[in-house]
C-alpha cells in the first residue's frame, strides 16, 4: 500500500492534490489543520494536512530462463523414472486384480451357503404350522356337543338383542343433522378465499407480521365480497391503509431545511443526493446547497462537483464538524441544504457514532436513512437498528429497478414505523426519483408495476 501526506491551504485543494497524485481510487486515512510558522514565528498561516493511501497491486514476476529450463530438465527426469517403473506398475496391477477377483468368489461363495439354509429354515417353519393344525376328529364326541349346545345359546341371545335394539331405533329414531344456513356457507367461502390471498402475500416476500397488518385491513372489506378476485380487489386499498408515507419535502420560509443521507456503502447516497437537488433547484425553483462529508473516498467528492457544476448549485467539502457548521452558517440564506456522508458499513459501530458526532449540531439536521431494495430482509432490519442510533426520521429505498422483490420495503417499514419519503428507480438524474406512496408501493408488491 502507497501512503503519502499532502499539504494544501483547504480541503478541496488537497483532494485535487490527492487525485492528481494518486488517482481517484485513493482512500483519505486522516485529515488535520494546523498552523504552519512563518519567519521568527510571526505570519503564520493554517493549512491542512491528508494522509491518502492507494492499494498498490503486485507486480507479476518477469520470466526466469534458467528455471524455465531447470523445470524441462525436471520433467525429462520424470519421463524417464515414468518408463522404468512402468512394466512394474503393470505387474503390481494384474497382481492386484486377481486378489479382488479371488476375493470376489469367496464372497459369492458364502452368500449363495447362506441362502441356501436360509431356504432349509423357511421350509422347515412352513411345515411346522400344518403340524399343529386344529383337526375336529382329535375331540372326543361327548366334548363337540357340548361345545354346539354353547354355540347356540350365543346366538340365539345376540339375536334377541339386534331385535331390541331396532325395536327402540323405530321408536325414537335420532334426529337429522340440520343443513348449513346460507351465512354459513358464505362465511366458509370467505374464510377459503382469504387463505389463498395471505398465501399470495407470502410468495410476494411479505413476512407474517406484514400479513397479519394488511389483513387487519382487509377484512372487512372482504365481507363484501366472498371471492379470491373480489378479495384481491381490496388489497390495493389495505396497502394504503397500513403503509405511511412522508410526501415530498417542503421548504421553510425562515431558514433553510436541512437533510443528511446516510447509509451503508453503495446503496446510491450521492445519486440521490443528486436527484433531489436537480427536482428543488431546477425544476421547483429553490435555492439549495450542498455539503459532502465524505472524505474517504476523492472520486465521490469529484462526483457530487460535476453535478453542482451541471444544475448551478454551490457544493462545500467539510473535513470536521466545526467545518460542517460552517458550511451550513454559510449558506444560510439557502432555502434546501442537502448533506452527503460517507457510508459505513451496519458492523461497524465505532464509524457510526464517529458520523453521529458529526451530525449532532446546533443546526436541526434531519436524518433520512437510504437502504437498497435489492438488500435481504435480515440485513434490512439489522442495518435499521444499528443506523437508528442517528434519529432516523424518514427512510429512502433506492435501486427498485434492480429488485425482483418489494416485500421487504413493506417488511422493514412495518417493523420499524418510519414513515417511507422517496423511491429511486436508476442512475437518470432527476428522472429516477419519485415520491413514496402507499399505492406505488401496493403496485410494486403485487406485480402491477415495474417501472
Amino acid at each position: 500500500m502507497l501512503v503519502k501526506t499532502f499539504e494544501a491551504v483547504d480541503m478541496s485543494e488537497a483532494l485535487r492534490m490527492v487525485k492528481a497524485e494518486l488517482g481517484p481510487d485513493a482512500m483519505i486515512i486522516s485529515s488535520k489543520k494546523e498552523r504552519k510558522k512563518g519567519f521568527l514565528g510571526f505570519f503564520s498561516k493554517p493549512v491542512i494536512k491528508v494522509t491518502a493511501a492507494l492499494e498498490v497491486k503486485p507486480r507479476q514476476p518477469a520470466p526466469n530462463p534458467y528455471r524455465e529450463a531447470q523445470e524441462q530438465h525436471l520433467s525429462a527426469k520424470e519421463m524417464l523414472e515414468n518408463s522404468m517403473l512402468a512394466p512394474l506398475a503393470r505387474e503390481l496391477k494384474d497382481l492386484r486384480l486377481k486378489v479382488e477377483q479371488m476375493t470376489r468368489q469367496e464372497a459369492e461363495a458364502k452368500a449363495k451357503a447362506a441362502e441356501a439354509q436360509s431356504r432349509e429354515e423357511s421350509a422347515a417353519a412352513a411345515e411346522a404350522p400344518a403340524a399343529r393344525e386344529f383337526n375336529p376328529r382329535s375331540i372326543p364326541k361327548q366334548d363337540l356337543e357340548e361345545m354346539k349346545k354353547i354355540l347356540f345359546k350365543t346366538l340365539a341371545a345376540k339375536e334377541a338383542g339386534a331385535e331390541q335394539s331396532a325395536e327402540k331405533a323405530d321408536a325414537d329414531p335420532a334426529p337429522a343433522k340440520a343443513p348449513q344456513t346460507e351465512t354459513e356457507k358464505a362465511s366458509g367461502g370467505i374464510k377459503a378465499a382469504l387463505r389463498v390471498v395471505v398465501t399470495e402475500l407470502h410468495r410476494k416476500g411479505l413476512e407474517r407480521g406484514a400479513i397479519r397488518a394488511v389483513m387487519d385491513h382487509l377484512k372487512p372489506e372482504a365481507r363484501k365480497g366472498g371471492t379470491v378476485e373480489a378479495i384481491r380487489s381490496f388489497l390495493p386499498q389495505a396497502f394504503k391503509s397500513a403503509i405511511k408515507c412522508s410526501g415530498p419535502l417542503t421548504v421553510k420560509k425562515n431558514g433553510p431545511r436541512i437533510i443528511a443521507l446516510v447509509g451503508p456503502t453503495g446503496v446510491g447516497k450521492t445519486t440521490t443526493i443528486a436527484k433531489l437537488a436537480a427536482h428543488y433547484a431546477l425544476r421547483e425553483g429553490h435555492r439549495a446547497a450542498l455539503i459532502t462529508i465524505d472524505n474517504f473516498r476523492v472520486g465521490a467528492v469529484e462526483q457530487l462537483k460535476t453535478y453542482s457544476r451541471i444544475m448551478g448549485v454551490p457544493v462545500e467539502v467539510a473535513a470536521t464538524a466545526a467545518e460542517l457548521e460552517a458550511a451550513i452558517e454559510l449558506h444560510s440564506d439557502k432555502e434546501l441544504i442537502l448533506i452527503d456522508t460517507a457510508g459505513r458499513s451496519h458492523k461497524d459501530s465505532e464509524k457510526i457514532e464517529e458520523l453521529k458526532g458529526f451530525l449532532e449540531s446546533r443546526f436541526a439536521i434531519e436524518i433520512h436513512l437510504c437502504l437498497a431494495a435489492t438488500t435481504r430482509d435480515r440485513e434490512v432490519l439489522e442495518i435499521v437498528e444499528r443506523f437508528g442510533v442517528l434519529s432516523v426520521s424518514r427512510v429512502i429505498f433506492t435501486k427498485l429497478d434492480e429488485s425482483e422483490s418489494y416485500g421487504s420495503i413493506v417488511n422493514a417499514h412495518l417493523r420499524t414505523k418510519f414513515p417511507l419519503s422517496y423511491f429511486t428507480t436508476g442512475q437518470r438524474v432527476p428522472e429516477d426519483l419519485e415520491i413514496a406512496t402507499p399505492g406505488r408501493l401496493a403496485g410494486l408488491v403485487l406485480g402491477e408495476s415495474k417501472q
